[in-house]
C-alpha cells in the first residue's frame, strides 16, 4: 500500500500543477474507506513540499520518495488502521554502492515537550493530546521493512531514518534532541534551523544517480510490481510453487489447501469410510486483484500432493496462452486446463478439486456448435461442475461480463452450493497488482467508462501507472511498436466496431477490417492455425511476435495483459452532452473486395446484437468491455477515440502528459524494471514432480506475481 511514488523533483512539478494533493486524498480515501481531514491535506501541501524542495537544493532531486506507505501487503489486514510512514526515500548509496532508504515522519510541530521522562514513550505538544515519540514510531517501520515479510529483507542496503519538523528550532525541539532520546539509526531530528545539516546528511546517504533503480526492486519487493502471468508460470515450470501470494491471497490459498486435507482422502493411504462433504469456495474481486495467481498457485501445490485437479475457464485467450505457450510440449500439463463446457458427463470418481476461473463467464447450459444437440448439457452449468469434484473453487468477478450469455453470478453460486449441499467459504479480494498496482487508475477506468457510478475526475499520475491519449490512429500504434520492438510487452486492442473477416483463400490473408480513415489494420486471426505473413491462431496472439500487427478484442483479450496497451474506442461508445451514447452499427456488402465494411458505425459485436439484448444491457456490455480492455496493462495504457468530442473528453480527463519520470517508456525504464517476456518452453520440457505429503512445503522461486 502506498499513495504515491515519485521523483522529488516530479512531485514538485506534480504539486506546482495543483494535482498532488487531490491524488493523495483519493488515494485516502480509497484505503481508509474516509476523506482525508483538512489537517492531513494541509500536512501534505507544506511538509512534502519542504521535504521534496530540500532534496532538489540537495542535488538529490531524483530520490524517489513513496508517500503514506505501508510496510508490506499483510499491514492491511491488522486490526484498525494500518501503520503508514509519511515517507520513505529510495536512492543509491554514494560509497557503498547498495540500495540507500531513509524512513521518514514528517512533523509540523513547533515546539515539543517531553512527559513520563523515565521512557520517553511520549512526548508533549502544545495544544495536543500526549503523542508517541516519532523515534519509537520509526524503530516499528524498520522493524516492518527489515523484518522476514518486509521489502528489506535479506538485501545488502543502507537503511535510516529521521523526524523533520521544518517548522521547528532546534531550541524548540530540545527534549528530542537532548541525550536521552532514544537511540538507533533512526533517531536523528532535523528542524528548520538544521537544515544545512539536513542537506548534507542527504548528500551523503544518497548518490546522485540510480535511485530509479533503487525504488524499482523496492517495489518488486513490496509486491506491487508484478511479474506477467505466463513469464511466472514459464519460471515455474518444475518446481512445485508457482507464486508467492501475499497478503489476503495466502490467506485464500492456505485455507484451500487445509480444508483440502481435512476433507479429502489421502491419494497415498484412503479412509475405510469415504468422508462425503463438499465444499464449495466463492473468491470475488476485481480486475488484477490475484485470482489466477490463487488458482495456479493451489493447482500446482494440490497436484503436487498427487491430487486430481483440473484448471477450467471460459476464456478459449487465457487457457490457450497457457495450454499452447506454457505447456508447449508438455501433454499432461496442457490437458490439466480445461473449459466450463466439458463436464457435461461428471468424470467417474469425482475430481478431489475443480478450480474455476473467470466463473463469471459461466453460461446457463453447455452447448457447442460443433456437438450434436443430443450431446448438450440439459441443466445449469454451474450444477455439472459442482458434480465433477468434491472441492470446487470459484474465481469470480461480475464487472467483467461481457457476454449475454455469461451468467456467472454470486447468487446463482450461492444457490447452486445449496442445491448440492455443500459448505460455501467467501473471500473478497481488494488489493490491485494490475496496473502497476494502480487502484487508482483502475477506479478512474471505472469512473470513467460509468461502471462505478462515481463522478470521473482528473486522472492524477501515481507513479505506478501511466495514461495518456493519441491523437491518431498512426500516433497509437507507433507508441506501441516503439515499445514493443525496444523490449516491453504490448498490444493494440479495439472495441468490437469493425466487421470481422475470417482468413482469405489458401494463403489465409488476413483482411485489414479496422479501418480508420487510411489507416487499415487486420483483426487478429480466427482462426486455429497460423495465416499469412505468420500471423499467429488467435489463441497465442497475445504473446506471440507476430500478433503486433493486428487488433485484439475483448474476448482475445481477457484475462491477459501486457506492459503497454493501446485500446482504441469505436463509435460503440461516445460522448454526447455530457453522458455516454451507446450505438449498434450497420454493415453493407464490399462488391468490389467481396468483404463487409461499415455502413452505419457502431458496434459489430453479434453477441450483443439488436435481437439479443435490449438498450440498457447493451449499454452494460460494452462499458464492462471496455473496462476489461482498458485494465489489460500493467504500466501505460494509450488511449485512442474514433470520435472527435470523445477524444477531446478523454484528453480533457487525462491532461497533458509532460512529467517525464512518469512515462515508462523501455527507454526511461531502470534495468531492474526491464523485463522481456519468455520465450515458450521447449518441447517435454517442465515435468512436475509430485511430492509426498509428509514434511513442509516447499516455498519455490521468490516470483511475487500477484
Amino acid at each position: 500500500m502506498l499513495l504515491l511514488k515519485l521523483s522529488a523533483q516530479d512531485l514538485l512539478t506534480l504539486n506546482a500543477r495543483h494535482r498532488m494533493v487531490p491524488h493523495l486524498a483519493a488515494r485516502w480515501r480509497h484505503f481508509r474507506g474516509a476523506d482525508a481531514s483538512v489537517t492531513e491535506r494541509s500536512a501534505w501541501a507544506a511538509s512534502l513540499v519542504c521535504l521534496a524542495s530540500d532534496l532538489v537544493a540537495a542535488g538529490r532531486g531524483n530520490v524517489e520518495m513513496v508517500v503514506e506507505c505501508a510496510a508490506t501487503i499483510d499491514e492491511t489486514d491488522q486490526p484498525g488502521d494500518p501503520r503508514l510512514i509519511d515517507v520513505v526515500l529510495v536512492g543509491r548509496h554514494p560509497e557503498e554502492n547498495v540500495p540507500s532508504v531513509e524512513l521518514v515522519e514528517l512533523k509540523r510541530w513547533s515546539m515539543v515537550t517531553r512527559i513520563e521522562r523515565a521512557t520517553a514513550d511520549l512526548v508533549s505538544v502544545p495544544g495536543m493530546e500526549p503523542k508517541k515519540h516519532p523515534a519509537l514510531q520509526l524503530r516499528e517501520y524498520y522493524t516492518a521493512f527489515t523484518g522476514p515479510r518486509g521489502p528489506l529483507s535479506g538485501i545488502d542496503f543502507e537503511c535510516g531514518g529521521f523526524t523533520y519538523m521544518h517548522n521547528a528550532t532546534e531550541e524548540s525541539a530540545r527534549a528530542l534532541i537532548d541525550v536521552d532520546a532514544p537511540p538507533g539509526a533512526y533517531g536523528r531530528v532535523y528542524t528548520g534551523d538544521r537544515r544545512e545539516r539536513l542537506l548534507h546528511d542527504l548528500r551523503g546517504s544518497f548518490a546522485e544517480d540510480g535511485a530509479a533503480s533503487a525504488a524499482e526492486v523496492m517495489l518488486q519487493r513490496m509486491g506491487l510490481r508484478n511479474t506477467p502471468l505466463l513469464d511466472a508460470m514459464i519460471s515455474s515450470r518444475g518446481a512445485d510453487t508457482v507464486f508467492t501470494l501475499r497478503g489476503r491471497q495466502k490467506k485464500v490459498a492456505d485455507q484451500v489447501l487445509e480444508t483440502a486435507a481435512k476433507v479429502l482422502p489421502d491419494p497415498w493411504c484412503p479412509a475405510l469410510v469415504p468422508d462425503e462433504r463438499r465444499v464449495v469456495f466463492l473468491v470475488t474481486g476485481g480486475a488484477g486483484t490475484g485470482k489466477s495467481a490463487i488458482g495456479l498457485q493451489i493447482k500446482a501445490e494440490l497436484e503436487g500432493q498427487g491430487r486430481t485437479v483440473r484448471y477450467a475457464s471460459g476464456s478459449r485467450a487465457f487457457n490457450g496462452a497457457l495450454q499452447e505457450h506454457v505447456g508447449y510440449g508438455d501433454r499432461r500439463f496442457r490437458e490439466s486446463f480445461t473449459y466450463f463446457s466439458n463436464f457435461v458427463t461428471p468424470p467417474d470418481p469425482p475430481l478431489d478439486v475443480l478450480i474455476c476461473d473467470e466463473a463469471h463467464r459461466l453460461r446457463d447450459r453447455s452447448t457447442n456448435r460443433f456437438w450434436k444437440p443430443e450431446n448438450w448439457g440439459t441443466g445449469p452449468q454451474v450444477d455439472e461442475l459442482l458434480a465433477a469434484s468434491r472441492l470446487t473453487v470459484f474465481f469470480l468477478d461480475e464487472g467483467q461480463s461481457v457476454r449475454p450469455n455469461e451468467v456467472g453470478t454470486v447468487a446463482l453460486i450461492e444457490d447452486a452450493a445449496e442445491r448440492h449441499d455443500a459448505t460455501l467459504v467467501r473471500y473478497r479480494l481488494r488489493e490491485q497488482f494490475r496496473c502497476g498496482g494502480s487502484d487508482a487508475y483502475v477506479r478512474w477506468v471505472r469512473a470513467v467508462l460509468g461502471v462505478s457510478g462515481d463522478d470521473p475526475e482528473p486522472w492524477r499520475p501515481d507513479g505506478l501507472m501511466h495514461v495518456e491519449v493519441a491523437d491518431t490512429p498512426e500516433e497509437l500504434e507507433r507508441i506501441i511498436r516503439t515499445e514493443a520492438l525496444a523490449g516491453a510487452s504490448a498490444r493494440m486492442v479495439a472495441g468490437y466496431c469493425w466487421p470481422w473477416t475470417k482468413p482469405i483463400g489458401k494463403e489465409r490473408r488476413l483482411e485489414p477490417d479496422v479501418r480508420i480513415g487510411d489507416w487499415h489494420r487486420p483483426w487478429n486471426a480466427d482462426s486455429g492455425s497460423f495465416c499469412a505473413d505468420g500471423a499467429p491462431p488467435s489463441k497465442i496472439w497475445s504473446v506471440h511476435e507476430k500478433g503486433l500487427g493486428q487488433i485484439g478484442c475483448v474476448y482475445t483479450a481477457q484475462g491477459l495483459e501486457w506492459d503497454w496497451c493501446g485500446v482504441i474506442m469505436g463509435d460503440d461508445m461516445v460522448r454526447r452532452d455530457g453522458k455516454w451514447v451507446f450505438r449498434r452499427g450497420k454493415e453493407r456488402k464490399d462488391d468490389v473486395a467481396k468483404v463487409k465494411r461499415v455502413a452505419q458505425p457502431g458496434s459489430f459485436d453479434p453477441k450483443v446484437r439488436a435481437g439479443s439484448v435490449d438498450d440498457e444491457e447493451f449499454a452494460r456490455l460494452i462499458r464492462h468491455a471496455y473496462h476489461v480492455l482498458m485494465t489489460r496493462a500493467s504500466r501505460a495504457t494509450v488511449l485512442y477515440s474514433t470520435d472527435e468530442e470523445t477524444r477531446a473528453y478523454l484528453k480533457e480527463l487525462v491532461g497533458r502528459v509532460e512529467i517525464h519520470g512518469l512515462r515508462p517508456t523501455w527507454k526511461n525504464l531502470p534495468e531492474e524494471a526491464r523485463r522481456a517476456h519468455l520465450p515458450r518452453p521447449s518441447r517435454g520440457a517442465g515435468k512436475r514432480k509430485k511430492r509426498k505429503r509428509k514434511g513442509k512445503t516447499s516455498t519455490g522461486a521468490d516470483l511475487r506475481l500477484f
